[in-house]
């Protein structure tokens, strides 16, 4: 067999990915968000935004402008369900920007946390009773759910 021959593939094969390679199951949410760039725990810039996609390893969003790679990020996004049917949610989360694209940006999660945004007094009472029923928790296990289907 002579060696000098390669075996190849043409180069359009060679060349593409084979399918997107994420790990986890992406859901298409658009949902508005703050964002505050960081570098060294010391706030740089602020802004508004809008999610693109979530999953439980990252998210894309629209910041409105460019945001440089490899900067931390926090996100507060405006979730579409109330706590119990009574308190307003947010999922904050924390990341890396680890691409941009424009005024789109992935950031990979490194941290997440779901916080209950201004409670009405008449509604704590529920909310206090509550959190004693594990059965009525909520957390990081709903954000962890994301791609595990």
């Amino acid at each position: 067999m002579d060696s000098t021959v390669l075996l190849q593939k043409p180069a359009a094969q060679r060349d593409a990915i084979g399918g997107d390679r994420r790990q986890d199951r992406r859901y298409h949410l658009q949902l508005e968000l703050k964002w505050k760039l960081i570098r060294r725990r010391r706030v740089l810039d602020t802004g508004t935004g809008q999610t693109v996609d979530v999953s439980s390893g990252g998210i894309l969003f629209d910041a409105g402008r460019h945001l440089p790679e490899g900067l931390n990020v926090e996100l507060s996004i405006a979730w579409p369900v109330l706590l119990h049917n009574v308190a307003p949610m947010q999922l904050v989360a924390a990341g890396k920007i680890v691409r941009g694209d424009g005024r789109r940006v992935a950031i990979q999660t490194m941290q997440h946390e779901f916080r209950t945004v201004g409670i009405p007094s008449e509604h704590r009472n529920v909310l206090a009773g509550a959190t004693h029923n594990p059965a009525m928790r909520t957390g990081a296990a709903t954000f962890a759910a994301f791609g595990k289907h």
